[in-house]
């Protein structure tokens, strides 16, 4: 099993044996329950369909996705995702997975979408210098030229501007699993996870760690 659903709670820090600070990313992995399995005799791939049991089941739940749910005979999950697994895993639905699969000092990729900050200018946006601020410049935090006025006479698609930021599906690659808490289903990322506490995130074992 390569992965396990969670939710992020927060940032703190923990101590190692040898005084030393280390900030962590607290996050709810599991307990997760399989829904469905797919084989490469019916679906072409090997893999998983596990939901993220919460305290609290969600109260509007579709009626395909409820009988989808019913027929693995699991309670409705709010969130719902797949993972590869090789062919010898048994696993079957109403099975759990839980934060016990990773273990300490491993690597893993963290997905989940980024907090959304809005529309943003440029110079947030894209990290532009702006221009002078002193001299009665004006031009403080604006983009500068986009384009020629004569030649071209437009500006090319994909010119870095002002727009939406943020929102967005991002990956965090080989983040150092510090601890984990087996009885509270927490596990400890070094580093920052993306998106805002109470996130639901992806965690996988890292491709490349």
């Amino acid at each position: 099993m390569e992965g396990i659903l969670g939710k992020k709670l927060g940032i703190t820090q923990i101590f190692t044996e040898d005084g030393a600070t280390v900030p962590v990313t607290v996050v709810e992995a599991g307990p997760c329950v399989v829904i469905a399995r797919r084989t490469r005799e019916k679906d072409g791939y090997e893999a998983v369909q596990v939901g993220l049991v919460e305290a609290k089941p969600p109260r509007k739940v579709t009626k395909p996705m409820q009988g989808h749910f019913k027929k693995a005979g699991v309670t409705p999950t709010r969130e719902v995702a797949e993972f590869r697994i090789s062919g010898d895993e048994s696993l079957a639905p109403g099975d759990q997975i839980k934060v016990s699969i990773f273990a300490e000092k491993e690597y893993v990729d963290v997905t989940g979408t980024s907090k959304g900050k809005g529309f943003q200018g440029t110079v947030k946006r894209h990290g532009f210098g702006g221009g002078r601020a002193t001299h009665g410049s004006m031009f403080h935090r604006a983009p500068g030229s986009i384009g020629g006025s004569s030649n071209p006479s437009r500006v090319f698609p994909g010119m870095k501007g002002t727009g939406r930021m943020g929102g967005d599906r991002v990956t965090t690659k080989n983040l150092l699993v510090v601890k984990i808490d087996e009885e509270k289903n927490l596990i400890y990322l070094r580093g920052a996870v993306p998106g805002a506490p109470n996130a639901f995130v992806a965690i996988k074992r890292a491709k490349r760690g």
